[in-house]
């Protein structure tokens, strides 16, 4: 792990790390815009995974509402890919001795390519009625999404 500090000081000390660290008013910017596509990321996900659970939205098919907001999904998760990476050139060295954000870069790879492709492939499939296969793919990635904002959260306490 030692080895990845240098990778990690070289990221803060880039123009762009440092133009963000050193303006007062752009962390914040930045933060506002990442916290805006955290909001719609959950949005697109909950209204898709309680759905998947067999709550709220009940006339729509599950098949019809994942891919109404597919769109606002990858969007979302393009802004928060976007802001994230700025954030952590801004404070790169904290986020190397954070174990939230090793949980976090951790899992949000992970629960991406889960969203994308089981949870996509089972709402995909799906009816007008949970089943059980629906069900397990809504509470892994609510699991998976929770663990992702929790993590992110926590950053800012460590």
């Amino acid at each position: 792990m030692d080895s990845w500090l240098p990778f990690f000081q070289w990221c803060e000390a880039t123009a762009l790390g440092h133009g963000i660290k050193q303006s007062p008013w752009l962390f914040p910017v930045i933060e506002a815009v990442h916290l805006l596509g955290l909001s719609a990321l959950g949005g697109t996900l909950l209204v898709v995974d309680l759905r998947m659970l067999g709550a709220g939205l009940r006339t729509r098919p599950i098949a019809e509402l994942a891919q109404d907001v597919r769109p606002w999904l990858v969007g979302s998760l393009a802004v928060m890919i976007l802001t994230g990476t700025a954030l952590f050139l801004s404070e790169s060295v904290k986020c190397y001795y954070s174990q939230a954000f090793w949980v976090k870069i951790t899992t949000i790879p992970i629960a991406a390519l889960f969203t994308l492709t089981v949870r996509q492939r089972v709402a995909t499939r799906a009816g007008m009625d949970a089943t059980v296969s629906t069900r397990l793919a809504a509470i892994v990635s609510v699991v998976l999404w929770f663990t992702v904002a929790a993590a992110g959260r926590w950053i800012g306490f460590s």
